[in-house]
C-alpha cells in the first residue's frame, strides 16, 4: 500500500493528494497551507452535525417501527398517524408563506423550460456527451428510433434508407407547422427560405408565405437572401433549420434543408452519486478530474467508434446574425449542474482527526465547489454559468434541517474559496418522505440559495417501503404508480414550488424515462411532465433530449404553471397514505413467485456490473429483455420490496434465494457476450456480486433508510482488493 500523506491532521490517500495539490490548487487563488487548514476546519465544524443528524433520522425510524409493530392488527387512522409523526418531530408546522429570493440564476434554470440530462460524471465521453446535448439533430433522433415504425420499407439500416429518410423529414416538417407555423401554408411547400428587409420570406411551389408569428425568427447564417441556417424561438427554446442544397439529404429536399437542430437538454446534471460507483480515492479523483476538465472547459476524451479513433471536446458557442446583421453568440453547451453525494457516506480518500474516513458529503462539496470557482471567476475556456454561479443538487436530505445543514456547509466552503455569499446554489431532490411531508419548510431554509426541487419517484418510492416497513405487507411494485400517495406527492411538489414563488427563480423538475430504446412511447407519454407544471424532466440520453424538447414546444410551462396554481393543493393526508396491501389473499402464488422473479433479476442485473466492473448506471436488460435504465433508485425499491415481504411472511427466504440463484443464471446468459462479465452461477459463494445481492435483500431491514450504498461499497471494496490488487 502506498503511503498516504498527513497535511495538518488529516490523513489523505496520495492520489487525492496529488490531484488536489498539482492539478487543482494551481487553477485557485487560495494557496496549499490555506486549503487544507480551512478543509480540516470544516471537516471538523460540520462531522458532528452530520452524526447528530443522521442519528435523529435512526431515532425516528425506531419509533416509526415500533409504533407499526405495536398495531399490527389496526387499522392506520389518518388524524392519529398524523398526530404521532408531530409528536415525535417527523411532522412540522408549516410557517407563514414566503417566496424565495434566490438571484444570479441563468436563465436555463430560471426561465426556460426545457429537458435535463442525467450522466454519471465518472465516464468522461458520457459527460461530454451531455455537455454538448444543448442542440441536437431531430432528424438523427428520429431516424435512429422507434419513433418510426420499421415497416412499409422503413427499415434501420447501415447506410441511408430513403424510405426511413422520407418519413422523418415529414415528421420534421410537421413539428415546424406546430413551433413555427406559416400563413396558409406548410413547411413541406417551401422551396425556398430568405430574409427581405430582416422579414421571412417563403417561396412556395405556388406563391409566398411568412412566419404568422414574425417574432419567432430571431436569426441567421450566411447570406441574407440564401441563408446556411435560419434560428426560430418557441416557447423559449430555440429552432435551427440548416440550409445546404449540395448535402446528400438537402438535395433531396424542395428547400434544400438539411437538418433541423433543436435546443435539447437546456441542463445537465453531472452525477456523483446514484450513478456513479465510487468508493475510494482512485474512483473520487476519476470523478473531480472530469469536473476540473468541464469547469476550465478543455476535458476531451479520445476512443475508438466503428474502426475509427476520435477526439470529443466540449462544443463552441454558436454564432449568428440578428435581424439586423449584427452578430451574437447562443450557447452551445447545457448549463452543467453537479449532484454530489448525500449525507450518509464516509470515504476513505482522507481520514479525520479520529482515524475515521470523513463524510462524502463534505468531501463533495469542498472539492466540486473549489473546482466550480475556477467558472465563477472566468478562468477558464469556456464559461458555464453566465451569472457567477454554482449549482449543486443535494440528494437524499430528510426534512428542513438537513437542508440547513447543507446550506450552512456551502456558506462555510464560499467562505474559504471567497465566493460571494449565496454563489452556490441548491438543489433540492424531494426523494425522502420527511422532505415531502415539509417540503414548504425544507424551501425557507434554502429561500436565498434555492434554484431546483425534483421529484425523485424512484428513491421516493424506496423510502415509502422502508419508512413503513412495519406497517404491512406492500402492494407489487407495478401497483406503486397509480397508488393514492404517489400522485398526490407528485402534484404536492408543485403545489408548494408554485406557492414558494419559484417560477422565474427556479426548476420545478420531475424524474427519469427510464426505458431509453422506447423513444415512441417516451413521446406519448412524457409530455405528461410539462403538463403537470414541471418546467425540466430527466432524460437518459441525448437523442431522448431531443425528442423530449419536443414536448416543452407543444406545452407553455409557464401558462400551465399559472393554471396548476389555481388549483386545490393535494392533501397531505393523501401524501401518507401507505400503500399496503389490504387483501393479502389476492397475493396468489403465482403473483408472488412472479414479482420476486422480476425484483430479483433486476437487483442481480444491476448489482453484477456495479461490484465487479464499478459501473453504476447503465441499461440493463429486465426480466422480458427490455433494457432500462438502472441506478441505485431502482435498486432501492427492489430490495425493499422483498425485504417488506419477507418481514410479513410473503415468501420466505428459502424461495429468496432460489430465485435468486435461478436469476442469477438469466442474467449470466444476458451479459454473455460481455468479455468482461464474471458469471455468477459458476459458484454462488465465491461470487461477490451475487453475495452483495444477497446482503442487499437479507440485511435490508438493518440498513439505514434502505439505503444501497453500505453493501455495495463494501463488497465493491471487497472486489477491488481481492481481484484489482
Amino acid at each position: 500500500m502506498t503511503e498516504r500523506t498527513t497535511i495538518g491532521k488529516l490523513d489523505i490517500d496520495p492520489l487525492l493528494a496529488e490531484f488536489v495539490n498539482d492539478l487543482l490548487l494551481p487553477q485557485l487563488t487560495i494557496g496549499k497551507p490555506d486549503f487544507w487548514t480551512g478543509f480540516e476546519a470544516i471537516v471538523d465544524q460540520f462531522t458532528p452535525r452530520n452524526d447528530s443528524l443522521l442519528a435523529t433520522r435512526d431515532s425516528m425510524q425506531s419509533q416509526i417501527d415500533e409504533w407499526h409493530s405495536s398495531r399490527s392488527s389496526q387499522a392506520i387512522e389518518p388524524a392519529e398517524y398524523m398526530q404521532f409523526l408531530r409528536a415525535i418531530g417527523y411532522l412540522l408546522e408549516e410557517g407563514d408563506d414566503f417566496s424565495i429570493d434566490t438571484e444570479n440564476v441563468d436563465p436555463e434554470i430560471a426561465s426556460i423550460a426545457g429537458p435535463q440530462l442525467v450522466v454519471p460524471l465518472k465516464n468522461a465521453r458520457f459527460a461530454l456527451n451531455a455537455a454538448n446535448a444543448r442542440w441536437g439533430s431531430l432528424y438523427d433522433a428520429l431516424y435512429g428510433t422507434d419513433v418510426i415504425a420499421q415497416e412499409g420499407g422503413a427499415v434501420r439500416s447501415q447506410g441511408y434508407n430513403p424510405i426511413r429518410g422520407r418519413r422523418v423529414i415529414h415528421l420534421a416538417k410537421e413539428f415546424l407547422d406546430q413551433a413555427c407555423p406559416l400563413l396558409g401554408a406548410s413547411h413541406s411547400e417551401v422551396t425556398a427560405y430568405s430574409l427581405i428587409n430582416g422579414h421571412l420570406l417563403v417561396e412556395l411551389e405556388q406563391g409566398v408565405s411568412t412566419l404568422v408569428d414574425a417574432d419567432k425568427l430571431k436569426g441567421y447564417r450566411g447570406k441574407a437572401d440564401s441563408p446556411s441556417a435560419l434560428l426560430f424561438v418557441n416557447n423559449g427554446l430555440h429552432i435551427e433549420i440548416c440550409i445546404d442544397r449540395e448535402s446528400t439529404i438537402g438535395s433531396t429536399d424542395t428547400a434544400g434543408v438539411e437538418d433541423i437542430l433543436l435546443e435539447s437538454a437546456v441542463t445537465t446534471i453531472q452525477d456523483c452519486e446514484d450513478s456513479v460507483a465510487a468508493v475510494d480515492a482512485e474512483d473520487k479523483v476519476e470523478v473531480y478530474r472530469n469536473w476540473l476538465g468541464l469547469m476550465r472547459g478543455d476535458l476531451s476524451e479520445t476512443f475508438t467508434k466503428q474502426g475509427a479513433g476520435l477526439t470529443r471536446t466540449l462544443n463552441p458557442d454558436r454564432e449568428y446574425q440578428d435581424l439586423s446583421g449584427a452578430t451574437f453568440f447562443l450557447s452551445g453547451r447545457s448549463l452543467q449542474l453537479i449532484r454530489n453525494v448525500g449525507l450518509l457516506m464516509r470515504n476513505s480518500a482522507i481520514l479525520d482527526k479520529n482515524g475515521e474516513p470523513i463524510y462524502e458529503g463534505i468531501l463533495d462539496a469542498l472539492i466540486t465547489i473549489a473546482t466550480a470557482s475556477i467558472d465563477v471567476k472566468k478562468q477558464n475556456l469556456l464559461s458555464n454559468s453566465r451569472t457567477g454561479s454554482i449549482y449543486i443538487v443535494k440528494p437524499k436530505m430528510h426534512g428542513p434541517d438537513e437542508v440547513r445543514f447543507t446550506c450552512d456547509l456551502f456558506a462555510a466552503v464560499e467562505k474559504l474559496f471567497m465566493l460571494q455569499e449565496n454563489t452556490v446554489k441548491i438543489g433540492i431532490m424531494d426523494e425522502e418522505r420527511r422532505t415531502t411531508v415539509n417540503l414548504k419548510e425544507c424551501i425557507r431554509a434554502a429561500k436565498s440559495r434555492l434554484a431546483f426541487i425534483n421529484t425523485g419517484f424512484l428513491d421516493r418510492t424506496g423510502d415509502e417501503i422502508h419508512t413503513s416497513m412495519h406497517a404491512g405487507a406492500m402492494i407489487p411494485k407495478a401497483e406503486m404508480k397509480s397508488a393514492v400517495w404517489i400522485a398526490a406527492y407528485e402534484n404536492h411538489n408543485v403545489d408548494i414550488g408554485l406557492a414558494c414563488g419559484l417560477q422565474g427563480r427556479a426548476q420545478i423538475g420531475k424524474g427519469m424515462w427510464a426505458m431509453p430504446d422506447l423513444m415512441a412511447k417516451m413521446l406519448k407519454e412524457k409530455i405528461a411532465h410539462p403538463m403537470s407544471g414541471a418546467n425540466t424532466a430527466w432524460v437518459p440520453s441525448p437523442t431522448a433530449a431531443v425528442l423530449h424538447a419536443i414536448h416543452y414546444h407543444r406545452v407553455n410551462v409557464f401558462e400551465r404553471q399559472r393554471e396548476i396554481a389555481e388549483r386545490t393543493p393535494a392533501k397531505l393526508a393523501d401524501i401518507l397514505t401507505i400503500p399496503l396491501q389490504t387483501d393479502i389473499g389476492t397475493l396468489t402464488s403465482t403473483l408472488v413467485q412472479f414479482e420476486l422473479d422480476n425484483n430479483c433479476q433486476s437487483i442481480l442485473g444491476y448489482v453484477v456490473r456495479w461490484v465487479d466492473q464499478g459501473i453504476g448506471c447503465s441499461k440493463v436488460p429486465d426480466i422480458h429483455n427490455i433494457e432500462l435504465m438502472e441506478d441505485r433508485a431502482t435498486l432501492r425499491i427492489s430490495r425493499q420490496h422483498i425485504a417488506n415481504w419477507l418481514l410479513h411472511g410473503i415468501c420466505s427466504e428459502g424461495q429468496v434465494l432460489e430465485t435468486l440463484q435461478r436469476m442469477a443464471l438469466i442474467v449470466d446468459q444476458q451479459n454473455a457476450e460481455d468479455p468482461l462479465y464474471i458469471a455468477m452461477a459458476a459458484d454462488y459463494e465465491k461470487s461477490i456480486a451475487f453475495q452483495a445481492a444477497c446482503d442487499l435483500i437479507f440485511d435490508g431491514l438493518k440498513q439505514p433508510n434502505g439505503y444501497t450504498e453500505p453493501r455495495l461499497h463494501a463488497r465493491r471494496e471487497q472486489f477491488k482488493a481481492e481481484r484489482v490488487g
